[in-house]
């Protein structure tokens, strides 16, 4: 059984061209899917499983306190799975056709408003090359709405200052162009003039835009460590994640008309059903002011 979870994963990654989250995402749903079947319902053989036996691990999750989100991507992996068994021949059936997905509620993203924009964009105090490159990072993730990830994996090539656009590749490989304001632009040119230099090593040079202390490409975890010190300088009560700019660049741009086709080919959403929940975040806000102003609300 562990042979064909292994080919399954290897047609992800040459064939799909998943992005390494999305694939350790699959790997290690199947896995516990995997050691369940074994282990619990004792089946020696991908073609035994039956509908009943993920029904099983199903309710086996909902014990364990899994989220109706959790759920639905066990769901989905285990039925990407089974249609590979099925196109490879291994089985002659997919006892997941028939199993249901449950509802899921959907959390409205948290934004910030345009002040607390403002206060954590100026956060960052010019005086070394920490305060350029932080600057420059949160300018940049507000102008563009691109996703952490795709952040540090810039290199310097990738900004088009003349242009006024980045290049950047985002979930699956794909690449696509988003313009940038002279704001952030003028925020990555005072960072490569005056702040970049210091942080490559002599040992070895990097192509990478953002970079840490020790000459290498910035991390996640090393960014979402310098978010939390600025929001916290600026006085940012509200709880962040790395993609509270995300959401904010695209909600703001709603708010203020933008069209919702041009604002899902920026965030690279493939589908655009996920960019309208940001129409809601607006409709929310909306609601807000009205009830806060409105004579008669």
């Amino acid at each position: 059984m562990e042979d064909q979870l292994r080919d399954f994963i290897h047609f992800l990654t040459v064939e799909k061209g998943l992005a390494k989250n999305t694939l350790i995402s699959y790997e290690r749903d199947l896995k516990s899917y995997m050691a369940y079947l074994i282990r619990v319902e004792q089946l020696t053989g991908w073609n035994d499983c039956r509908r009943v036996n993920i029904v099983h691990f199903l309710a086996h999750l909902k014990e364990q306190g899994k989220s109706s989100r959790t759920l639905a991507r066990h769901i989905a992996s285990i039925r990407s799975f089974h249609q590979f068994l099925i196109r490879e021949r291994i089985c002659d059936q997919d006892p997941s056709v028939h199993i249901e997905t449950p509802q899921q509620e959907r959390s409205l993203p948290k934004v910030l408003s345009l002040e607390e924009v403002e206060a954590l964009l100026d956060a960052p105090v010019l005086r070394d090359e920490y305060g350029y490159r932080d600057k420059a990072m949160l300018e940049l993730l507000y102008a563009t709405g691109m996703r952490v990830s795709e952040l540090i994996n810039l290199n310097v090539s990738d900004v088009h200052a003349t242009m006024g656009f980045v290049r950047c590749v985002g979930k699956g490989n794909k690449e696509r162009i988003i313009p940038i304001g002279k704001t952030a632009l003028d925020a990555i040119e005072s960072f490569l003039v005056k702040g970049r230099a210091k942080f490559v090593s002599k040992k070895h040079k990097s192509d990478a835009l953002f970079l840490n202390h020790h000459g290498n490409r910035l991390t996640r975890q090393g960014f979402w460590k310098i978010l939390k010190g600025l929001a916290r300088d600026a006085n940012i009560e509200k709880e962040l994640t790395p993609h509270t700019l995300r959401h904010s660049f695209a909600t703001h741009l709603l708010m203020n008309g933008a069209d919702l086709r041009a604002v899902q080919e920026m965030l690279g959403h493939a589908d655009i059903s996920t960019t309208q929940i940001y129409t809601h975040v607006t409709n929310v806000r909306l609601k807000d002011v009205y009830t806060k102003f409105h004579p008669r609300a």
